[in-house]
């Protein structure tokens, strides 16, 4: 009888350990489905998320409503995830796909907000992320501005921000 316990690695028992564990992406996979089904069965207001219309659970679009009492009232904005296969330990690449001005976003649409940087959990999610930037629609973190001009405008010039807001706003097609 073989003694499996004190096996070197890449014996028989090693490579049969290996192969229950799961492959990359795999618990990414897991966990985006039931994300998805929290999405859907549990919806919050002015939020949405839907996989890529391809399949690709780790690609997917998003739209957050712009807040009331908010130079964003009345707009809806696009935004694009990318999830790494070992999400979710790591965070997801998020962009605003539509234009829009404003301080913790750049022109490219990237996002400074320190929950998709240094202050990832894996406890938080999609709807958790999307609630942040809703939120931070409407309170700009000015002390860390992507968009210097715009932060300045926010504290300064609440009437200029909003012109800019909607100038820059486009509404875009599903792509």
């Amino acid at each position: 009888m073989e003694d499996t316990q004190n096996s070197m690695p890449g014996s028989i028992a090693a490579s049969k350990l290996s192969s229950r564990t799961a492959q990359p992406g795999q618990n990414a996979t897991k966990r985006l489905q039931t994300e998805l089904m929290q999405l859907m069965t549990s919806p919050a207001p002015g939020i949405s998320a839907f996989p890529s219309a391809d399949g690709n659970l780790l690609v997917w679009g998003a739209t957050i409503e712009g807040p009331a009492d908010t130079p964003y009232d009345g707009l809806t904005l696009k935004l694009s995830f990318e999830f790494p296969a070992n999400y979710p330990y790591i965070a997801p690449t998020v962009l605003f796909k539509t234009p829009i001005y404003h301080p913790n976003v750049d022109f490219s649409g990237r996002i400074c907000l320190d929950i998709l940087k240094d202050k990832w959990t894996p406890a938080y999610n999609i709807q958790t992320v999307l609630l942040s930037l809703q939120s931070l629609l409407g309170e700009p973190n000015n002390a860390s501005p992507l968009n210097g001009e715009a932060a300045e405008l926010w504290d300064k010039d609440p009437a200029c921000f909003k012109a800019k807001v909607m100038e820059r706003h486009k509404d875009i097609g599903d792509e």
